[in-house]
């Protein structure tokens, strides 16, 4: 069975690269297009990774790593933060939240990935 991949991001045009990306690899892909989306998706079902942006709407990618982690069944979730931010400063806050890696946008397909199938269990 495909391993499961959540890609969270306010942009609909970026989530379609991004599970073109993932389906083209062998990856089942679920959307959501905020943390509190995703969340809602975190509903005891299989997800093995999680591809999360930073800045969105309703609820952020760093407030969602924590609400995540904070569940007992998603506490070990890989988390890889997507996003245009590059600050060390946000990269520390992910990183304390719980998020396993940091890629930045623009983004090579082949380089997210390869990303994703070191982290994805």
């Amino acid at each position: 069975m495909a391993k499961t991949i959540l890609v969270i991001d306010d942009s609909a045009s970026l989530r379609q690269v991004v599970k073109m990306a993932l389906t083209g690899a062998g990856y089942a892909v679920l959307e959501a297009g905020d943390g509190q989306a995703a969340l809602a998706l975190l509903d005891g079902r299989q997800i093995n990774m999680v591809v999360c942006d930073v800045n969105m709407p309703v609820m952020n990618g760093i407030e969602f790593v924590k609400a995540a982690k904070a569940l007992p069944a998603y506490k070990f979730l890989p988390i890889l933060m997507l996003t245009t931010e590059s600050q060390e400063e946000k990269k520390e806050q992910g990183k304390a939240a719980g998020a396993k890696a940091w890629m930045v946008k623009p983004f090579a397909p082949t380089q997210l990935v390869n990303a994703v199938s070191k982290l994805c269990t």
